[in-house]
């Protein structure tokens, strides 16, 4: 018997070699956990980006109304299915309405996996980027945003009321923060997305250097809020966003001055450390941010 089992284990790993040689990794289970804030609202929470084989998107809204369920933002397309199944297992309500923060793929990925009935809404330059993308062109043209706004645009009324912001180019050129008035949530998108240097799309309008000009507007206009929904990070409040605008400002500040002294990118990075003044930072992002901000100010003294 002894003999049979030391010849399955043997059995069993040259198999699981084969496997392994022939490029078939074993599947790793989806997961997306469901964080309730209020009955009828709940978050369906983000991993942090860079583990490909856990990331499933940014952070998405489910809120629940009379006539069916508003979604914020859709995930990667690769998790649609885990992000229906968990739609479903918080509400058996039709999904009527999903509102787009931006336009990359781990917000808006899975936007077709809810018919065409579905109502997407989206600022003005957000409708624009996802037109450029392949995700939306042919057949699934038909998932663009059929409602646009420009700086502001209620939908709802009552406790279901929604709010939809536009405040200026940061992360790409078409960041909407969503606040729901009756539950004093916000969600930010990637605009404010961890605590860390923001990732600046330049290619779809994003600008680090008017960064903090547009936080510092929403930190204005935006005071009855008590939840804040970051694009990527566990829920924060006012005062997280409020302390983001200043980190932006500072950032900023810091690059500007390196580059006027003449510094590399690569040094203008290693001389730049806000960990100390801003606690609980991370400072992964901010060579990236450097460069993207370095292109930006040499594009505009070049014209």
């Amino acid at each position: 018997m002894k003999r049979m089992l030391v010849h399955s284990a043997v059995l069993l790993v040259g198999v699981a070699s084969v496997v392994v040689a022939a490029g078939h990794q074993p599947q790793t289970r989806q997961v997306i956990d469901v964080q309730k804030i209020a009955d009828n609202y709940y978050v369906l929470t983000s991993s942090t980006p860079g583990n490909e084989a856990t990331f499933s998107g940014g952070n998405v809204g489910v809120f629940i109304t009379n006539s069916g369920v508003v979604l914020v933002d859709t995930k990667l397309a690769a998790w649609g299915q885990t992000l229906l199944d968990r739609v479903k297992s918080i509400s058996t309500k039709p999904v009527t309405t999903i509102i787009n923060t931006h336009a990359h793929g781990d917000h808006t990925g899975n936007d077709d996996k809810f018919g065409t009935t579905v109502e997407i809404i989206a600022q003005d330059n957000t409708k624009a980027n996802m037109a450029k993308m392949d995700a939306f062109k042919g057949d699934k043209a038909q998932f663009l945003p059929k409602r646009t706004f420009r700086d502001k645009v209620s939908i709802g009324s009552g406790n279901e009321r929604i709010d939809l912001y536009y405040f200026g180019a940061g992360h790409t050129n078409g960041d909407a923060f969503v606040v729901f008035p009756s539950l004093r949530v916000l969600q930010t998108g990637d605009l404010f997305a961890w605590k860390d240097a923001p990732r600046i799309d330049r290619a779809n309008g994003g600008s680090g250097v008017q960064y903090p000009q547009t936080l510092a507007k929403a930190v204005a206009a935006l005071k009855n809020v008590d939840t804040v929904v970051p694009g990527h990070s566990p829920l924060m409040t006012l005062k997280d966003l409020e302390e983001y605008q200043r980190y932006t400002a500072d950032l900023l500040t810091a690059v500007q001055s390196a580059r006027k002294a003449g510094k590399s990118v690569d040094d203008a990075a290693a001389s730049i450390n806000l960990t100390e003044k801003y606690k609980g930072y991370k400072s992964e992002r901010v060579k990236q941010a450097v460069q993207d901000i370095y292109d930006e100010l040499n594009a505009t003294s070049s014209r």
